[in-house]
């Protein structure tokens, strides 16, 4: 048996997402040295069940073999049929199971992805369900960092606790970025109230939930945004509030480019 090759599946495997349960399985197989091979992985994330199916296929040269793919099939907790996605697996930036399973539900995950030409860029990815290719797999749409979102600035537009710390506030964002819908505290009022968060780069802004996850409008959330940036300023006297209105105006707009792309 290749020991290299099996310790860089190994930890392709688990890197993916799909943990380190499946290494005697992936050993045994490599033992007996088959064309190719398929090992199944079940996960459960919330009330939904993910079944996948990890294809390894041997090189027709030597007897290193390859992490080419892996098959998700979703079972929401009220849908009456499975959804299958086939998600393809390269030497880096894979789309994880998490990841995945969040392209499968509608949200966004930013990636760094690399180009024909061997570049490297960074584009948010979405699922277009109205769109398949020849192997029945939805597409995935991608917006450029020139179409204009700017999750930051987003997620800033609404009364976040997290924003106030450092660490809090890049955990946030990475979550965000990684597709999921990530638990947040709005101050509303003074008041501290649970708030679900997801991006949504395609319309260049997040979308809000309520603790019954129920989506709330965003100019709702601005509402409140800008009522406690009006406390704020009554607290703080004239002469400060003077100061904000100024940065305020002096602020530049942002050019609205163009850059989404659906890939083939």
């Amino acid at each position: 048996m290749n020991e290299k090759n099996f310790e860089y599946l190994r930890d392709q495997v688990k890197y993916s997402g799909f943990g380190e349960g499946l290494e005697n399985q992936l050993k045994e197989n490599i033992k007996r040295q088959p064309p190719e091979f398929s090992l199944q992985h079940q996960a459960t994330f919330g009330k939904d069940e993910v079944n996948s199916a990890l294809h390894f296929k041997r090189s027709a040269t030597t007897d290193m073999y390859f992490f080419n793919s892996y098959m998700a099939s979703m079972k929401q907790e009220q849908a009456t049929e499975k959804m299958n996605q086939t998600f393809y697996v390269g030497k880096d930036n894979n789309i994880t199971l998490k990841e995945g399973y969040n392209l499968m539900n509608g949200r966004a995950i930013n990636k760094d992805l690399t180009n024909k030409e061997g570049k490297i860029y960074n584009a948010w990815l979405q699922m277009d369900f109205k769109q398949t290719d020849n192997a029945g797999n939805f597409k995935l749409k991608q917006f450029h960092s020139n179409y204009g979102f700017d999750l930051e600035k987003e997620v800033s537009k609404h009364p976040v606790k997290e924003l106030q710390n450092t660490q809090d506030k890049s955990r946030l964002l990475d979550s965000l970025q990684k597709g999921n819908r990530q638990a947040v505290t709005f101050i509303e009022n003074g008041n501290e109230q649970r708030r679900y968060m997801e991006a949504n780069p395609q319309f260049k802004s997040v979308t809000v939930y309520d603790a019954s996850m129920h989506k709330i409008h965003n100019r709702q959330s601005q509402q409140v945004q800008k009522s406690n940036a009006n406390k704020q300023e009554q607290k703080n006297g004239p002469e400060i509030a003077g100061d904000e209105e100024r940065d305020h105006h002096s602020g530049k707009k942002a050019k609205k480019e163009k850059g989404m792309s659906i890939s083939q």
